[in-house]
């Protein structure tokens, strides 16, 4: 049965499960449910999510040890109590037991890459820290720290599972061509993309702070061009209170990752515009070469000699990194005049790139 399990399909579903858990712990942190099932799996010691502010009452007087910090005159909404068990199910008893079984089909699979192996690796420890991380949450009362670490952790499972989606395309040769990068142009930009992407994920890390921190929403003030793009009537302020001034260095490092993405973005179409084709060529010749030696099992290699070569077209472009597939149909076939023990065979070799366009004859 787990021989029918692709794992890039399998991976591919994580990321969207993902997403969904990410949205729905955003929900649960809007409207601050993150402690309205004390007792997951149950909910108040009962299975439903239509718990009555008496029952809470009841449950509250019967384990004083668990009131939150809201109080134990506090009591949650239905919509509460069902996020939070919601997000709680499929974290924990969807999305954690699929990680480990990714991790095994990969793992099993001789022709899995080494890179596919890591990323896996990646995903099921990221899976095991961001667990530990929202059991910390709930026992430190939803401090904003806790709540800013479990947000970004989960945007960091998240980049993993893309990762590994992208090393699962590359084994199977079932890349998209919407992700088909000159290999030339990629291997100049990967580090600089790589800082690009960690300064990225610092600016979504910032932003969750200053979410979840009383009061950070309110440090540049309240409406009016004074709070923005201003900050408290200033566009520069000395910074005093890192929590209640996160506001302001928020802005300040998403305005630098603003400026480094559209220069880089600018540089790179810079740089591959460069080319003709935007992508850097193969050698026609090279090309015609290697399709005479993919040819060489179908129709030189059974045959005494090649003969001749009556005409070669070039009909596209082949770009570094493109795949390339030949096939020989049998044209004519006649007896030798001046041999009546042997024939000719005339063939013609066909050469397609991965989108099937015929670039060679």
């Amino acid at each position: 049965m787990l021989d029918r399990i692709s794992a890039r399909n399998l991976t591919a579903g994580l990321v969207v499960l993902t997403f969904l858990v990410i949205t729905l712990g955003g929900v649960v942190r809007i409207y601050d449910a993150g402690e309205s099932c004390p007792d997951w799996p149950a909910c108040f010691g009962d299975w439903s999510f239509d718990v009555s502010a008496e029952e809470q009452e009841a449950w509250w007087d019967a384990h004083p040890d668990e009131i939150d910090s809201r109080g134990a005159e506090h009591r949650y909404t239905t919509f509460q109590i069902f996020t939070e068990w919601s997000h709680r199910l499929l974290a924990g008893a969807l999305l954690g037991p699929l990680v480990f079984l990714n991790w095994f089909l990969i793992r099993r699979d001789e022709d899995s890459s080494r890179d596919a192996r890591f990323a896996s690796i990646i995903s099921v420890g990221l899976i095991i820290w961001q667990g530990a991380l929202g059991w910390l949450t709930v026992e430190m009362d939803n401090e904003h720290w806790s709540v800013a670490l479990h947000l970004a952790s989960g945007l960091a499972f998240e980049l993993s599972l893309i990762w590994l989606w992208l090393c699962l395309s590359r084994d199977s040769k079932e890349m998209p061509d919407w992700l088909d990068f000159d290999p030339i142009l990629a291997a100049s930009w990967h580090r600089r993309v790589a800082w690009l992407g960690l300064g990225t994920f610092t600016a979504l890390f910032a932003g969750v702070f200053v979410a979840t921190t009383p009061g950070a929403n309110f440090g540049c003030g309240l409406g009016g061009s004074d709070s923005w793009p201003l900050c408290q009537g200033e566009l520069f302020s000395k910074i005093e209170d890192l929590e209640l001034q996160s506001q302001l260095i928020h802005r300040w490092i998403v305005a630098a990752v603003q400026i480094a993405l559209l220069a880089a973005s600018w540089l790179i179409w810079k740089e591959a515009n460069e080319h003709q084709h935007g992508r850097i060529l193969i050698a026609g010749p090279l090309v015609l070469s290697l399709a005479v030696g993919m040819s060489v099992v179908d129709t030189s290699g059974k045959a005494i000699g090649a003969l001749d070569y009556e005409e070669v077209k070039h009909l596209g472009p082949t770009f570094i990194g493109d795949p390339i597939y030949a096939e020989s149909p049998v044209l004519d076939v006649r007896q030798s005049r001046s041999r009546p023990d042997r024939g000719i065979v005339q063939v013609e070799t066909r050469v397609t790139n991965q989108r099937g366009e015929r670039v060679l004859t």
